[in-house]
């Protein structure tokens, strides 16, 4: 018996990593599953596997994310769980970083994150219920050298989720980021230390998101494979 009380999903950010782990947990529990991505080449496997519609969609530009709900529902039905997964790094020394390549990675990082929640809000709000999680990261909590676009990114859109889920939260709707403290293992990679999270083992904690009652929400959720420091 399915124990999860939503119906349809939509990832926003889906690759072959997380995202198609969410992808594939979320079909066999047997939610209906959208997958979006700028480039719809990367969704054709996920597709295939699970099931799942693929879209293609800029989080970045606020008409593409519009037109990717209406066109989701259309496929769909009521979207209840959205999944903002997007993610985008550059490496630097300051003084190095070409800005303009530092604000695409952070539009894709914070501003996709707002557009994408903005649409959710809009239905979430109006039914009284949903689920909108937000994949964080290590630089969610913690900046380090070189890698300040990513810290920047990550430290607004876990700003954002806190501010989501405040508002929204005493309106039904259940918001959590989600930090991945760790290395993600990538598919065929092998990994003799175990020391790599498990993209499968990540899903299973969104899963475990989806079952929680309202009384007892969790808003932020780390995750770090057991030989992690921290």
């Amino acid at each position: 018996m399915n124990d999860i009380p939503y119906r349809a999903a939509l990832i926003v950010g889906a690759g072959p990593g997380v995202g198609a782990a969410l992808a594939r947990r979320f079909s066999a529990d047997g939610l209906k599953v959208g997958v979006a991505a700028r480039d719809t080449q990367r969704l054709a496997a996920i597709a295939a596997e699970t099931g799942a519609e693929d879209f293609a969609a800029d989080a970045t530009d606020p008409a593409s994310v519009e037109a990717l709900f209406e066109a989701a529902e259309a496929k769909l039905g009521e979207i209840d769980v959205v999944v903002y997964n997007a993610g985008a790094r550059i490496r630097g020394p300051l003084a190095e970083l070409d800005p303009e390549a530092v604000r695409r990675a952070f539009d894709v990082n914070a501003f996709g994150g707002f557009l994408v929640a903005r649409e959710a809000a809009k239905r979430f709000e109006k039914r009284g219920r949903g689920a909108l999680f937000f994949t964080g990261a290590t630089s969610s909590l913690k900046a380090y050298a070189i890698s300040a676009p990513f810290a920047m990114g990550k430290f607004a859109l876990r700003a954002l989720a806190q501010s989501a889920a405040r508002e929204l939260g005493p309106k039904g709707v259940h918001v959590a980021h989600i930090v991945i403290d760790g290395v993600i293992r990538d598919t065929g990679r092998i990994d003799p230390s175990d020391a790599m999270l498990e993209p499968d083992a990540i899903a299973d904690a969104y899963l475990d998101l989806l079952r929680q009652k309202r009384s007892a929400w969790s808003f932020e959720v780390e995750l770090r494979p057991w030989s992690e420091r921290f």
